[in-house]
C-alpha cells in the first residue's frame, strides 16, 4: 500500500523518451545562442511530435491564414517558449496506452484533457495573459495522476470507481479516502520529479482545492475552473461522472465578467473538437500505419 504519491510515481511510468525530449528542449532553449532553428531540431527528431504540433498550429484553434509547413516557421510566429510548452504537453499522449479499458477509456481521457487544456487556454485568453500556451499545458496535464493510480493500485482503483458510482462521491474524494491523496497529488510528485515550474505542479496539484495553492494561484484558479467547465460539458472523462465542487472565489480572481461565459463555453466546445482531431487524430494516423 503507498504511502505518499511519490511512492506511486517511482517507477510506475515510462516516460524516458518524454523526459529526454524535455530536457534536451531546455538545454537548447537555455543557451544564449540557440536559435529557432536549432529549437526545431531537436523536435523535427521526433516524427510523430512535429506532426501534432503542425496539425495543432494549423487547426482553427490558432486561425492562422497561410499553413505552416515546418516547426522553425511554427516557432517563428507562436514563439519559442510557446511552442516548447505545446510540445511538452502534446508529448504525454504515448503514455499510459497499455492500461486496462475497464478503468478508464484512454480516449475519453485525453479528450478530456484536450478539452481542459482549451479551456484554460481560452480563460487566459480572457485574462490577457502573455503566455497562454501554459495554461494549455496545465489543463491537458491536471489528471495525469489519475492514470498512475490506475497502472499502480488498480484494485483500489476499481473499488473507487466503483463506489463513486454507487454512491455520487467525486472520484478525488473516494481516492483520499482509499489512498490519503489524490490523482492532483500524484501528478505533483512526478512534475516535481522533473523539475518543472512550480505553478504548473501547483496547478495539477490543487485544481480541486484552489484555495492551497500559493505560487501559482492564477494558474491554479484558471486550471480549476476549466475542469469544472469540461466536465458539466461531458467532454470527455478520466474517471470522473460529476460536475467537480466549484470555488466562487476563483471566479473572482481571474477577474473575468460572467457576461463573457456564454460565448467561453461555446468556444470550448468549438475549439476542443478542431484541437482533438489535430492533436490525437495525428496519433490515430501513427498507430494505423
Amino acid at each position: 500500500m503507498p504511502r505518499r504519491p511519490e511512492d506511486l510515481v517511482r517507477g510506475s511510468v515510462d516516460v524516458a523518451s518524454v523526459k529526454s525530449i524535455y530536457q534536451r528542449l531546455r538545454e537548447v532553449m537555455d543557451h544564449p545562442l540557440s536559435s529557432a532553428s536549432d529549437v526545431g531540431k531537436v523536435i523535427g527528431e521526433d516524427p510523430g511530435l512535429t506532426a501534432r504540433l503542425l496539425r495543432l498550429v494549423n487547426s482553427p484553434l490558432y486561425g492562422f491564414p497561410a499553413r505552416i509547413e515546418t516547426v522553425t516557421q511554427a516557432i517563428s510566429i507562436v514563439g519559442m517558449v510557446q511552442l516548447h510548452d505545446l510540445a511538452l504537453g502534446t508529448s504525454f499522449l504515448r503514455l499510459f496506452e497499455n492500461l486496462p479499458a475497464k478503468l478508464v477509456d484512454m480516449d475519453s481521457f485525453w479528450r478530456h484533457s484536450i478539452a481542459c487544456g482549451v479551456a484554460a487556454r481560452l480563460l487566459a485568453a480572457q485574462r490577457r495573459e502573455p503566455n497562454v500556451e501554459r495554461f494549455f499545458v496545465a489543463g491537458m496535464l491536471h489528471d495525469i495522476g489519475r492514470p498512475i493510480i490506475y497502472l499502480r493500485v488498480p484494485e483500489i482503483a476499481s473499488e473507487t470507481l466503483e463506489s463513486c458510482r454507487k454512491t455520487g462521491e467525486l472520484l478525488y474524494k473516494a481516492e483520499i479516502r482509499a489512498l490519503g491523496f489524490h490523482h492532483g497529488m500524484v501528478g505533483n510528485a512526478l512534475l516535481d520529479h522533473w523539475k518543472l515550474p512550480p505553478t504548473l505542479s501547483e496547478a495539477v496539484a490543487w485544481h480541486h482545492s484552489p484555495k492551497l495553492a500559493s505560487r501559482g494561484r492564477v494558474e491554479t484558479a484558471v486550471v480549476h475552473v476549466a475542469d469544472v467547465i469540461v466536465n458539466a460539458l461531458e467532454l470527455g472523462s478520466s474517471g470522473e461522472h460529476l460536475v467537480p465542487d466549484f470555488e466562487p472565489d476563483t471566479w473572482e480572481l481571474l477577474g473575468i465578467s460572467l457576461t463573457a461565459l456564454p460565448t467561453l463555453l461555446k468556444q470550448v466546445e468549438r475549439q476542443t473538437n478542431d484541437a482533438i482531431e489535430a492533436v490525437l487524430g495525428s496519433r490515430r494516423e501513427q498507430d494505423a500505419a
